[in-house]
């Protein structure tokens, strides 16, 4: 997919590549990798490097030492928190792994869990400044380490989406040999009821749904966590559907349960922050099921017992991850602030999708690029160059002038000049009185009864388009019937493209009858003209 044919996602906002460096650097994997890559440079002189076994791993005494160098606590998890770093710092590069042939020659009939080495890994020098090579290594740019993050959080999306050994055992059972060994191709992987690409679409849709909600919901955006029962339901229920049945409330806690897997395990690349189900939860049968229901009907559980169903959200540097792994996908995954140079059409056009502190920075960013332009005419130009776009008798005219207004409130004293020009402008006029008046200028002339209807449908016209027929627009409609005597008699004539369109949803959210017969039969005699 190319130019317009390619998916939009809402835009994000995100922190520079420094800060977002600077996290990644934090994230515990790759924080104990780069540790260990630097552990592999001081411990072995003179380039020898550290024995491994196959596939680079580290030897049983070697895991231990890499433990202990990390500082782990002697528990059970130490050797694979150590391992996992280790296995890190070689899917991303940081250690280059060189097996002896000939060593493999020798022992090619030894167990892939023997501890005999198989060759080195040494610190590969061109990542040297993120290692600690020294002075003349220099230091990687936020570009370079964002990079190595990406590529080891690929690795670790591929190992989340994979089942565990046990999970595999039955479906191995069959595929290993009198000698020992596992015969890859006699793997069934049907016995296990595993698919790899629906496995890894599962994830991928958990983190795209994760990053639509930090992209739409200012609370998620601000660092809320989402619900994991939330999460999943937004996966498994389908659209429309009130009252899931026995069967999706199923499918939804076994979601749940595969995403608290995943979710524990990419926890420590800092792509989420994650509170993990509680694992009594597990134990207690039907409780999980019953929660569900009552969360995805409306239930009141208190903020305690929804936690112990796991919390989950996208860090700034897991958004960062999710968006590029979307662009690689074709998507058009855009980011607060690349608009600053765009034309004010394009500005007025993406507005409407932007949640209201995503709009206002996007909004502040274009008047500043603007305002670093000697030929540009300042904030006075940029406000002509907003107003100009947001004319047309077209179907988004409505919404652009919504935007204009959106975009125009957030305009210095400078702006006034431009507003003052189009006064007479039937389509700008009455949007140009708002913000005048809002400001408390002087000699603002009245519009005249024209001009406040046809700034009245198109108002309406924008917040049908933008926000449907919420509960606010009844409370409108009634505060226009009653302001104005024969309304209805006036507005039809109205020489907008959507007046018509105006009436009729006037008429449908009317409380009252007889008016909202009126509104119909004006509506009628509007598309009549």
């Amino acid at each position: 997919m190319t130019g317009d044919d390619r998916p939009t996602m809402p835009p994000v906002r995100l922190p520079s590549d420094a800060e977002l460096a600077r996290d990644a650097l934090a994230a515990p994997l790759l924080a104990r990798a780069v540790e260990l890559t630097r552990w592999a440079r001081a411990g072995e002189p003179e380039g020898a490097g550290i024995p491994v076994g196959a596939g680079g791993e580290l030897l049983s005494e070697q895991l231990k030492q890499a433990a202990a160098h990390l500082g782990l606590a002697d528990g059970e998890d130490a050797p694979a928190l150590a391992a996992d770093a280790w296995n890190f710092a070689v899917d991303t590069g940081l250690l280059v792994i060189d097996e002896d042939e000939d060593e493999q020659a020798a022992g090619g009939d030894a167990s892939p869990s023997s501890d005999e080495p198989v060759g080195v890994a040494t610190p590969d020098e061109e990542m040297a400044g993120l290692t600690g090579g020294g002075a003349e290594a220099g230091t990687p740019t936020p570009a370079e380490i964002l990079e190595v993050w990406q590529n080891g959080l690929e690795t670790v999306l591929a190992d989340a989406a994979t089942p565990s050994f046990e999970e595999l055992l039955g479906g191995i059972e069959n595929a290993i040999g009198q000698d020992g060994q596992i015969d890859p191709d006699a793997i069934d992987l049907d016995s296990v009821d595993w698919n790899p690409e629906e496995e890894a679409d599962f994830l991928d849709s958990a983190l795209g749904n994760l990053y639509l909600l930090t992209a739409t919901d200012a609370a998620v955006a601000a660092g809320s966590m989402v619900p994991l029962p939330v999460l999943a339901a937004s996966m498994i229920v389908p659209e429309g559907m009130d009252e899931p049945t026995d069967e999706v409330l199923e499918e939804v806690s076994t979601a749940m349960m595969r995403l608290d897997e995943q979710f524990r395990m990419l926890e420590p690349t800092g792509l989420v922050e994650y509170q993990p189900v509680d694992e009594a939860l597990t134990r207690e049968a039907g409780e999980a099921e019953e929660a569900l229901e009552a969360e995805q009907l409306g239930g009141d559980l208190d903020d305690e017992d929804v936690s112990r169903y796991g919390m989950v959200r996208l860090t700034p540097l897991g958004l960062h991850g999710v968006r590029e792994r979307m662009r690689e996908a074709g998507l058009d995954v855009p980011a607060v602030g690349d608009l600053a140079g765009s034309g004010a059409d394009v500005l007025l056009a993406a507005l409407p999708v932007y949640t209201e502190d995503n709009a206002r920075s996007e909004i502040e960013t274009w008047f500043a690029e603007r305002a670093g332009r000697p030929e540009g005419g300042g904030t006075a130009g940029a406000a002509r160059e907003l107003l100009a776009a947001a004319r047309g008798g077209d179907d988004e005219g409505p919404v652009r002038r919504l935007a204009c207004q959106q975009a125009l409130s957030l305009a210095g004293p400078e702006a006034e000049s431009a507003l003052r020009e189009v006064l007479d402008d039937r389509q700008l006029g009455g949007l140009a009185r708002v913000w005048l008046a809002e400001r408390g200028a002087a000699d603002v002339p009245q519009p005249d009864e024209e001009m406040v209807f046809w700034l009245t449908v198109d108002t309406i016209a924008a917040q049908l388009a933008t926000a449907g027929e919420p509960e606010e627009l009844q409370d409108l409609v009634r505060g226009l019937v009653d302001q104005h005597a024969g309304f209805f008699e006036k507005a039809w004539r109205v020489d907008h493209p959507a007046t018509g369109e105006v009436l009729e949803a006037m008429g449908r959210v009317h409380p009252d009858k007889q008016v909202a017969k009126a509104a119909r039969k004006a509506a009628f005699k509007a598309r009549s003209r």
